[in-house]
């Protein structure tokens, strides 16, 4: 009886461990399933997207965009012969018209178009369209990936390519998956496009009742029942978030999964009873062995030490049974302490695999980031490019009533140039890797250039005509416009803005009369994200950030920054002092350059200002400038004229300037012919690319006049 007690907690325990193990794989098995529906789903849209590049890249025959119909039904068939699961390529206008199959000769009279849905959905969203799977006037089931195409004179086609369900029926066969698992993939309309099993016979089927209702219950992916038209019931996993709108459904039958656990709980309560009936056996000879017991008592005792499994004899010594007892006691101990250490060592297994996940998230955000940057400083110097060239048109000029005006300007210009630079590489600011572009720089100016930047604020200014200091002027006022949007946010309604000029010094106060700041503010103001308290409507918003770049950056002027307040209510104020430095002399007049003879140039920009400012500019300097607009356009300008040097545009609208040098290179076979690349995209891999696609010269925007002496300039040896 003591052992059948002994043994009761243990089965109970054992039994538990088991239904929760069986709950625990049937949570592992919905979540494999919906894992394998969504990497499957996005296998699928992968070849999708495989289909839509290859006929995006169809489009971009030159036979097609000059509307030559013949021709670009023979490199459409040469196109076919190396898809080995498609059909055929259709070409529709804009109506829905077949204008040719490859899978017919050319001109032969085409039928209907099957899948008109698809067809309508890609006239209307331009977006690329995977259609239902039909079958088609030879009774073969395919389905058509359809993208919307241009042709010479703004003439819109659609191509179309018709493809066997194979593909997918091959990737689904590539997943290592139990045999008696079920994996479809079904199209917009759930009509089944491939199936791991009956795939013949079904092709183009409804999907069950079971399912149908279970996707309209369970929304665009979820796990339940369902019953195959073949009668067999599903554990089912399944994803309809295909961009595509396609569906994957993953089953694995019940019973098998049911029969699992049953086997399970077989073998436990076959091993409860094989180890209750040793025990009796090994009880009942212990019993009349008082020596035997004692030793049995050693031993535990030992096994206790070492971690291993008691095996206590029943006794009717009193004495004995309490020590068994007490040896019992110890080893629930010892077994609770190595569950909550097993505890602790999944919850340490558990945090590392979520720190893994952070850090494969953080570079997601980081390259997201990068590229973000990329297009935005590319899309903020292609309106640069004509301003800058202008300007310098300005300066080749030289008119002396403009003299002052264009001086601003260019140091706008500039600084404007800097920021979009640094946009390119923000993290220098956070990393220590920020740079300056000093020189001698009257800091009245750039005060005086700042308040007045400001005409809103109610802001006074006490500054003599020039205090001069070695610096960046675009950063100095970097300094003092964050310090007067602090006062502005923080409540001043009466900004004082005071320079000096000491003997070895520069001081610059601003002063104002806003809410103030404590002790302990003070004392961490210029730390990142650090801000005074304020309300839950964060009327003053930011971030905490400018006082710390604030402070970065008159430490890399060799400066320091202080901030003093007389408490709450009393206003603030903020003292940068600087170095002086001596005046410079006075700049003299800008004037041309000496350039080369006069060249034959031809200047390729989408940007119809920037190329005729950039035309205007390269005129000045003495060369014979033509414009094109387009690739196309380019190109036939080079047939009717060579030029000396190319100046190309990398984003232009019918073919990026990499492939338009290599098409110029394969036209001309002239390796005389100097191609320079004038693009927004400036980071070091976009200069080695500009040089792998066989360029001589990289240019960012905006281009100054130097860099436009360089591009016509003879190369070095």
């Amino acid at each position: 009886m003591l052992t059948a007690i002994g043994l009761l907690p243990l089965a109970l325990l054992g039994a538990w461990n088991i239904h929760a193990a069986g709950e625990y794989k049937e949570r592992e098995q919905e979540r494999w399933m919906l894992d394998l529906a969504r990497a499957l789903s996005s296998a699928v849209d992968a070849e999708l997207d495989s289909a839509v590049t290859v006929l995006s890249s169809l489009s971009n025959s030159p036979s097609l965009q000059n509307n030559d119909l013949r021709a670009f039904h023979a490199v459409a068939r040469r196109m076919v012969a190396t898809q080995p699961d498609w059909l055929g390529v259709i070409l529709t206008d804009d109506s829905g018209k077949i204008l040719l199959r490859t899978m017919d000769e050319y001109g032969e009279p085409a039928p209907a178009v099957i899948d008109q849905g698809s067809l309508r959905q890609l006239l209307a969203t331009g977006q690329p369209v995977a259609g239902g799977i039909v079958r088609g006037p030879r009774g073969r089931a395919a389905f058509p990936v359809r993208v919307l195409v241009s042709g010479a004179g703004d003439r819109r086609y659609t191509l179309s390519a018709v493809i066997l369900p194979d593909r997918m029926v091959r990737l689904i066969s590539r997943q290592q998956v139990p045999g008696n698992a079920v994996i479809a993939v079904r199209d917009g309309a759930r009509r089944l496009v491939a199936r791991s099993q009956n795939q013949e016979r079904k092709v183009g089927g409804e999907p069950s009742q079971s399912l149908t209702e279970l996707m309209r219950r369970a929304g665009p992916e979820g796990y339940g029942t369902a019953i195959t038209t073949e009668g067999m019931r599903l554990a089912t996993g399944y994803t309809t978030r295909s961009r595509y709108g396609w569906a994957v459904i993953v089953g694995q039958p019940v019973d098998s999964l049911r029969a699992a656990a049953f086997e399970r709980m077989g073998m436990f309560g076959a091993g409860i009873v094989v180890s209750l009936l040793a025990c009796v056996v090994a009880a009942s000879l212990l019993s009349n062995r008082l020596v035997a017991t004692i030793k049995s008592l050693q031993q535990n005792a030992s096994a206790l030490g070492s971690g291993a499994p008691l095996s206590l004899a029943p006794s009717a010594i009193t004495e004995i049974e309490q020590i068994g007892q007490a040896l019992e006691q110890a080893e629930r101990q010892r077994t609770a302490q190595e569950i909550e250490r097993a505890q602790l060592l999944d919850s340490l297994n558990r945090a590392l695999a979520s720190h893994q996940t952070a850090l494969a998230e953080a570079r997601e955000a980081g390259r997201a980031k990068d590229e973000f940057l990329a297009v935005l400083g590319h899309e903020l110097r292609n309106p640069l490019s004509p301003i800058v060239t202008s300007l310098d048109l300005l300066d080749l000029r030289d008119e002396p009533s403009s003299r002052k005006e264009r001086r601003v300007m260019r140091r706008q210009v500039n600084h404007l140039r800097r920021l979009v630079d640094d946009l390119l590489d923000v993290s220098r600011i956070t990393s220590g890797k920020l740079q300056l572009d000093a020189r001698a720089v009257n800091l009245a100016d750039v005060v005086r250039h700042a308040v007045a930047s400001l005409p809103g604020q109610p802001i006074t200014l006490h500054a003599p005509d020039a205090v001069w200091v070695q610096g960046d002027d675009s950063r100095l006022a970097q300094v003092l416009n964050n310090l007067l949007s602090n006062a502005e946010r923080f409540g001043s309604s009466a900004t004082v803005v005071t320079l000096e000029a000491g003997a070895t010094q520069a001081r610059l106060t601003v002063s104002d009369n806003g809410i103030g700041m404590s002790e302990e503010l003070i004392a961490r103001v210029f730390e990142p994200f650090q801000q005074a308290p304020q309300s839950l409507a964060r009327r003053s918003g930011g971030l905490g950030l400018g006082l710390a770049i604030v402070r970065k950056i008159v430490e890399l002027h060799g400066g320091q920054v202080y901030a003093r307040s007389g408490g709450a209510g009393a206003g603030s104020q903020f003292e940068v002092v600087l170095p002086l430095c001596a005046a410079p002399l006075e700049e003299a007049a800008a004037t041309a350059p000496d350039h080369p003879a006069g060249m034959q140039l031809l200047l390729v920009d989408d940007n119809v200002d920037a190329a005729l400012a950039g035309a205007a500019l390269l005129e000045l300097l003495g060369h014979e400038v033509r414009i094109a607009h387009t690739a196309a356009e380019a190109l036939d300008q080079i047939r009717r004229k060579r030029p000396q040097v190319a100046i190309l545009d990398i984003g232009l609208p019918d073919m990026d300037g990499y492939a338009l040098a290599t098409a110029i290179r394969e036209e001309t076979g002239d390796a005389a012919l100097r191609l320079v690349a004038l693009t927004g995209y400036g980071q070091k891999e976009d200069v080695a690319r500009a040089y792998a696609a066989h360029f001589d010269l990289h240019l960012t925007k905006p281009a100054s006049v130097a860099d436009l002496q360089r591009a016509t300039a003879p190369l070095p040896a």
